[in-house]
């Protein structure tokens, strides 16, 4: 699939599931308002900047569930910003703490979560999303990334070691190194939705149509 989004035999661009294709069945699905066989935890993949926490409550409020954003919650818990605790402790145990309070979500019943950008690569975390709920990617592409991540602070893995925004070259390898690790990752999700040409509120609409079908 292109960076742009899918587009299927019509023609639109959109979601696409991979349900069929992987013989997985929907994990805690259920029928009622929010249409037939929705399942009760969506977990929200996509590189950093890809809109998760602008299309996480918009689809949680189609739904009537409830969005839970992870680097939020981790947060709240343990009393430091993000780039505090990468700071304190490190990227791999920071992916820990994200399986930890992922796990504990896997209880939850009708919720959207965000994911952070990096989450996947913690092969636990993977196993919790896998295990409890649908994975749902927002496909961007690198260059709309770069666009949106331009200096942006706070965020670790595109600061330097100052924690200043990386330059504008620095910004572009970064992007394309992480994304050429994490990208099979986030492509093995269940939906895979266009997050480039789409407004959210299509995005929305065409995530939707994908869950109830």
């Amino acid at each position: 699939m292109s960076a742009g989004g899918h587009t299927g035999a019509g023609g639109r661009k959109g979601a696409r599931s991979r349900k069929g294709a992987s013989g997985r069945k929907r994990t805690g699905a259920r029928k009622g308002a929010a249409g037939p066989a929705v399942p009760e935890r969506i977990y929200i993949t996509g590189f950093m900047g890809s809109g998760k926490s602008t299309v996480g409550p918009l689809l949680a409020r189609g739904l009537g569930y409830q969005f839970i954003d992870l680097d939020a919650v981790i947060e709240e818990k343990e009393g430091r910003s993000i780039p505090e605790l990468f700071d304190a402790r490190g990227e791999s145990e920071f992916r820990a703490i994200e399986q930890r309070e992922l796990a504990l979500l896997e209880v939850r019943e009708r919720i959207v979560v965000a994911t952070g950008g990096g989450a996947l690569t913690n092969p636990s975390t993977l196993d919790v999303v896998r295990r409890s709920g649908t994975l749902l990617y927002l496909n961007v592409d690198q260059e709309t990334l770069f666009k949106r991540l331009r200096g942006v602070r706070g965020r670790p893995m595109i600061s330097d070691a100052s924690g200043r925004p990386l330059s504008d070259d620095a910004l572009r390898e970064r992007i394309k190194s992480l994304f050429a690790e994490r990208e099979p990752l986030y492509k093995s999700a269940d939906i895979v939705v266009d997050g480039t040409s789409l407004t959210p509120e299509a995005t929305v609409t065409s995530i939707l149509t994908s869950l109830r079908a």
